[in-house]
């Protein structure tokens, strides 16, 4: 029974890829957003082949050029390549997202598994606790606890996480109380399996599916928030290139040169947009 169990789980929550290149064919704006995360990840990957400049080398008699040929994206106010600096930057703004909704997913998962498993009043008391952290803004709340423990893409990461963890403990909690009350967890429970064996080998391989999915969705949350924050200063500090310090590098010279605030925005924009559509067809199969 444990490996059928097993083997639905995964079957409902890792679709087939075949299937998703069939869907995605036959829906022109699933193929267009799949193909901008590809790009977006491959220059956070390998960003050599992409930028072609050197994000850190000023030129300044290149100073605020316009967009051109060889400067796709312009240049900023010391000469430095707006596009390259894109590229250069998207590895550690994805970085930081990534570690920002793991921290969410794990802890929203720990937290929802367990109050929806134990129930009763432990239940009572950490869904209240949940609901004053839910009644907080994301961003406030991210600010607030960046502040706290300091500037930097690490505590950035941790700030976001905490602040998702609270949509996430609620899609868990949700899915474990259905989960445990089927008939299979019953069986379970009568052949003498243990609260571990129960909740690791069967409650939470088939109640992860829904959170998998939210957590695609607040990736692109995450982005935006953390792009952000750093626009607000609470990211890396210059020079080193990061999506919301690029924008906010930008905005000082919005009158002379457009396109510095302009064009990363645009990207930023851009992809929340191919993962947010992408989140949508994962919650329809799923």
């Amino acid at each position: 029974m444990s490996s059928a169990v097993q083997s639905h789980a995964s079957a409902r929550t890792v679709p087939s890829q075949v299937a998703l290149a069939r869907e995605a064919v036959r829906q022109p704006g699933l193929l267009l957003a799949s193909l901008v995360i590809l790009v977006v990840l491959l220059w956070a990957l390998f960003p050599a082949p992409f930028a072609p400049y050197d994000p850190l080398h000023a030129i300044p008699g290149d100073a605020l050029l316009a967009p051109s040929l060889a400067h796709p994206f312009g240049t900023d106010e010391l000469g430095r390549d707006v596009f390259s600096r894109v590229v250069a930057g998207t590895g550690l703004s994805l970085l930081t997202t990534i570690v920002a909704v793991g921290i969410g997913l794990v802890g929203g998962c720990l937290i929802g598994t367990f109050s929806g498993y134990v129930g009763g009043r432990v239940d009572g008391v950490i869904m209240r606790a949940i609901d004053v952290l839910l009644s907080i803004p994301m961003l406030l709340m991210a600010m607030a606890l960046v502040t706290a423990l300091g500037f930097g893409p690490v505590q950035l990461s941790i700030a976001v996480g905490i602040a998702l963890i609270g949509s996430t403990s609620r899609v868990m909690r949700a899915e474990t109380l259905r989960v445990s009350r089927s008939v299979y967890i019953d069986a379970e429970r009568s052949m003498g399996a243990g609260t571990a064996r129960i909740l690791l080998g069967h409650v939470l391989p088939n109640a992860i599916g829904p959170v998998l999915v939210l957590a695609i969705i607040e990736f692109g949350q995450a982005i935006l928030t953390i792009a952000a924050l750093s626009f607000l200063g609470f990211g890396t500090p210059p020079p080193t290139p990061e999506w919301g310090s690029l924008v906010a590098t930008g905005q000082r010279y919005m009158a002379s040169a457009w396109w510095m605030i302009t064009l990363p925005g645009l990207v930023i924009t851009v992809f929340v947009v191919a993962v947010n559509r992408v989140a949508r067809q994962f919650e329809k199969r799923g």
